[in-house]
């Protein structure tokens, strides 16, 4: 779990990934929710939505390091753009920020602000959303095909005949955690919100195996932001 809570959040020394830190991908995504939830209620309870809305934002971005948005914006450069696979791989690669990442990060950003000023704040679903994207981000890990020859992600990964045992009780684990706290107010919402985000994650993973041959850490970051984002904007929605 050390090892997960170091490469997840701001928390613990840093370590090198072994296949053993994707088996705690859930329970470290459902610790963090729950405090990003925490925030969230608290601040509803002193300032008014659209500030506490920023405070939830920036408590999330401090506890993750702002690791998950750096991967968003590479996406972004690396996804949207016309270009040949290899030209893609190379720019996300690159420091430097374009025009591409820029616009993802602003839309992503002012939609989970607007989502958490709309509310209604709860801590459970934020728990829940946010251990359902690192399951998925795990999954993805466990089950997907690595794009690049070598890489931080590639760490995570356990030999072949594992990969499979260790996929179905990650997942397991995580719907263990994410369901029942979907489910503790407003079910449907709840459901809605963790389908929607695991469909976003599906849709991203299929969208980078067709233009990049597979996945990179980067698309995992975005994996997990877009999820949660398009989850919460299911959890406000009015019906």
């Amino acid at each position: 779990m050390r090892s997960a809570l170091s490469f997840l959040t701001v928390a613990g020394r840093a370590s090198a990934p072994t296949p053993r830190t994707v088996g705690w991908f859930p329970v470290v995504g459902a610790l963090v929710g729950l405090a990003v939830g925490g925030v969230w209620v608290g601040a509803q309870h002193i300032w008014p939505a659209a500030l506490a809305a920023a405070i939830t934002l920036a408590a999330d971005a401090v506890l993750t390091g702002g690791l998950h948005w750096d991967g968003l914006a590479d996406t972004g450069d690396g996804l949207l753009p016309p270009l040949p696979r290899e030209r893609r791989l190379q720019v996300m690669s690159d420091p430097r920020v374009g025009a591409f990442a820029v616009l993802t990060i602003v839309v992503v950003a002012l939609t989970r602000f607007a989502t958490f000023a709309a509310g209604p704040a709860k801590v459970w679903i934020v728990g829940a959303l946010w251990c359902a994207s690192r399951t998925s981000a795990a999954l993805v890990m466990l089950l997907g095909r690595y794009a690049r020859p070598d890489g931080m992600a590639a760490g995570f990964q356990p030999k072949d005949p594992a990969r499979r045992t260790t996929a179905i009780a990650v997942g397991g684990l995580g719907l263990v955690i994410s369901v029942p706290l979907a489910l503790l107010d407003r079910p449907g919402h709840g459901a809605a919100a963790l389908g929607a985000a695991a469909l976003t994650a599906a849709l991203l993973s299929v969208l980078s195996g067709r233009r990049l041959g597979g996945f990179t850490g980067d698309v995992l970051g975005a994996q997990i932001v877009l999820g949660e984002t398009v989850g919460l904007v299911l959890w406000s929605a009015r019906w």
